[in-house]
C-alpha cells in the first residue's frame, strides 16, 4: 500500500462520511475544557492555535466543517487553554516514530515508512510498555497510532505531575541511555551490566541485546568501524542465550566496552525526547486523518493486535484509483 498524500477532496470525505467523535478517546473528551487545540488547515504545520472547545459537539461541527490537514490537542490540562494558562498537569508520553528509530533493518528511505520498520516501532512500545508496568508501577496507558509511529499516553497521577527534568530521566531508564555504573572492589569500572538481573542493569542489559540484533551491516555507530561492526553481527548469536561473558571475550573488553557505550549513547534516540520532557506539547488528536500518510491516528484497543494496515486505513484509500 502505498502512503500518500490525501488531497483536500479525501479529506473532506473522510470527516464527512467516515470521522465519528465516539472515536475521540474519553480521557480527551473528559477533559476537552482543560485542554488547547491545534489545526493544520493547509500542510505547513499546526498555525492555528490555542483553540478550546466547551463540549465534544463543538468540536464535532469544526472538524466536519474544516476537514483539516491535522488536528492536534494538548498533554497538558489547563485553568485557561486559550491562553495556555495557569499548567494543572501534562500526561507523561512517549513518542516512537518509525522513521526515526536509529537503527532500522528496513530498506525505507530517510523519511519514509513501511510495513517493517511500523512492526518494529510496535516491539519498541511493547518493550517500553513492560518497563512502564512492572518497573515504575503505571497503570493508565493509552496507546496511539499516530499513523507513522506510536504514541504512550500516560495519566497516572505519579507521572502527570512530574517535572521535565524528570520526564526526562525516565526516557534514558526506559531507552537504556546511560551504561550502569557498576563497579568491582578497586573502584574501576567493569561495564558487566550482564552479571546484574534486577532494576535498571537488567533493563539496559535487555535494551542493548535488542539493538545488537538489529544491527546491519550500514548501520551507524559512534567510534565503531566497520570491521568491529561485522564482528559484533558474527558473534551476537551468542546473546540468544545469554551468554554475554562469552560474547564480551570474542569481541575483545576494550572493543566491547567501545561497543557498548555507542549504543548507549544511540538508544537515546529511539524516542523523541523532546516529546516526552514538553509540558505544553501538542499530539496528533486520535481518530483523526493524518494527510502526508492518508492514515488515521487511531486509538489502539488491543496492542498485541493491532495492524496499521488493517485498523488505520481510511476507506477512501481502498477507493483509490
Amino acid at each position: 500500500m502505498k502512503l500518500k498524500p490525501a488531497t483536500s477532496y479525501e479529506r473532506k470525505l473522510y470527516y464527512e462520511e467516515e470521522w465519528d467523535i465516539k472515536n475521540v478517546p474519553n480521557f480527551i473528551i473528559d477533559s476537552i475544557t482543560s485542554r488547547e487545540f491545534g489545526f493544520d488547515h493547509y500542510g505547513q504545520g499546526p498555525n492555528d492555535r490555542y483553540k478550546t472547545f466547551i463540549d465534544k459537539q463543538r468540536l464535532k461541527r469544526f472538524l466536519k466543517t474544516k476537514h483539516p490537514f491535522a488536528a492536534y490537542s494538548s498533554v497538558a490540562f489547563y485553568k485557561k487553554p486559550e491562553k495556555r494558562g495557569g499548567w494543572i498537569k501534562s500526561e507523561l508520553v512517549f513518542d516512537v516514530d518509525a522513521k526515526d528509530i536509529p537503527i532500522r533493518t528496513c530498506d525505507c528511505a530517510e523519511g519514509n515508512i513501511c510495513e517493517t520498520c511500523l512492526n518494529q516501532a510496535k516491539e519498541i512500545v511493547l518493550n517500553i510498555d513492560d518497563i512502564l508496568k512492572e518497573d515504575f508501577g503505571l497503570k493508565d496507558i493509552h496507546y496511539v497510532y499516530s499513523g507513522r509511529g506510536y504514541h504512550i499516553r500516560i495519566l497516572d497521577e505519579s507521572a502527570t505531575s512530574m517535572d521535565s527534568n524528570m520526564r526526562g530521566q525516565i526516557v534514558q531508564y526506559v531507552t537504556g541511555a546511560n551504561v550502569p555504573d557498576l563497579k568491582n572492589d578497586k573502584g574501576y569500572d567493569k561495564l558487566q551490566h550482564f552479571s546484574v538481573d534486577i532494576g535498571y542493569p537488567r533493563r539496559f542489559t535487555e535494551s542493548v541485546k535488542y539493538t545488537i540484533n538489529h544491527l546491519t551491516k550500514n548501520s551507524e555507530l559512534e567510534n565503531v568501524n566497520q570491521k568491529l561492526l561485522n564482528d559484533v553481527i558474527k558473534n551476537r548469536q551468542v546473546l540468544n542465550e545469554n551468554q554475554w561473558g562469552l560474547f564480551r571475550q570474542k569481541i575483545g573488553p576494550i572493543r566491547y566496552n567501545k561497543v557498548i557505550n555507542a549504543i548507549a549513547r544511540i538508544n537515546m534516540g529511539i524516542t523523541d525526547t523532546k516529546v516526552s520532557i514538553d509540558l505544553k506539547r501538542i499530539l496528533r488528536l486520535p481518530s483523526t486523518l493524518h494527510s502526508k500518510v492518508s492514515m488515521k491516528s487511531t486509538l489502539i484497543k488491543n496492542i498485541e493486535i493491532f495492524d496499521p494496515f488493517d485498523d488505520a486505513v481510511p476507506k477512501f484509500v481502498y477507493e483509490r484509483k
